[in-house]
């Protein structure tokens, strides 16, 4: 992975609050960071201000969200934004590189996190990478994901688009078991790229795996991007565990580990088989 010449500031910058993300479910607040003449814009999930989840009941949700980064980066993706631990204005957190997407406005009133809530109408580019649309009217370069009713009674089909970027991510979701891959937890940067963010409920030991990214179940995985998973599986086999144990338990290290051999000897994506296979809301 590239470096991004705000990491430093975001490691090492002073972070001031701009506004509170009211839309997500924890304490979570966009700040600056400010490092010398440098700025950066970032989210900070301070742990004090995580809700306890019965089901991940170890370490913190910020502590998996930058165990999801260092997997990405370990993998050689840029799947995740860049994330670090450090002390905030409301104590130790997670703090998390700002992802700049099409008319984004920021300033110190209330957003909505990483979307564009807060912008001007822009003009319909057509479906967005995760979306509902009316029944069969799936357009070309999408999959379909599965059928349902929308507010209003009207059936609606929930679709992706089959895109590299994000096949990709489905496969990184199913080596950190994510539980919780909304669409609006898939952002569209400025600069090209598609990014993953709120990976707090990931990484646990049993099977938890809930995501929009169902397009390609059943499907066999590239060839490129099993060489990269054999990179994975190497760096947990010297001393890339050592990195993540300050995150998550030796449990979830080594589940994450059996998730990497597994994909390896079967390279098929799995299907939804499973109770509650989405997340809700979907986006």
């Amino acid at each position: 992975m590239t470096p991004n010449s705000d990491d430093e500031v975001l490691r090492c910058g002073t972070l001031t609050v701009l506004g509170r993300i009211r839309s997500a479910s924890n304490a979570t607040f966009l700040c600056e960071a400010h490092l010398d003449d440098r700025l950066a814009h970032c989210v900070y999930k301070p742990v004090a201000g995580e809700a306890p989840l019965w089901d991940f009941p170890d370490g913190t949700l910020a502590g998996r969200e930058v165990s999801a980064y260092l997997v990405s980066a370990a993998l050689g993706w840029n799947v995740v934004p860049y994330t670090v631990l450090r002390d905030g204005p409301a104590g130790r957190g997670m703090v998390q590189r700002w992802v700049d997407q099409p008319g984004d406005v920021l300033d110190d009133t209330e957003v909505d996190e990483n979307t564009d809530d807060n912008t001007d109408e822009e003009p319909d580019a057509g479906p967005d990478l995760v979306d509902l649309l009316p029944a069969g009217h799936v357009p070309p370069g999408f999959l379909p994901v599965l059928q349902a009713y929308d507010y209003a009674g009207d059936e609606v089909t929930l679709v992706h688009a089959d895109d590299a970027r994000l096949r990709r991510m489905a496969v990184f979701d199913v080596l950190i078991n994510n539980a919780d891959r909304k669409g609006g937890h898939i952002l569209a940067g400025v600069d090209g790229g598609v990014y993953g963010v709120d990976h707090g409920v990931s990484l646990h030991t049993e099977d938890k795996l809930r995501t929009v990214l169902w397009g390609w179940a059943g499907k066999p995985v590239d060839d490129d991007t099993l060489r990269d998973v054999a990179g994975l599986r190497d760096a947990l086999l010297g001393d890339f565990d050592q990195t993540l144990r300050p995150h998550v338990t030796n449990r979830e290290i080594d589940a994450l580990y059996a998730r990497t051999v597994g994909l390896l000897e079967n390279p098929v994506m799995p299907s939804p088989d499973r109770r509650r296979p989405i997340p809700w809301p979907a986006f």
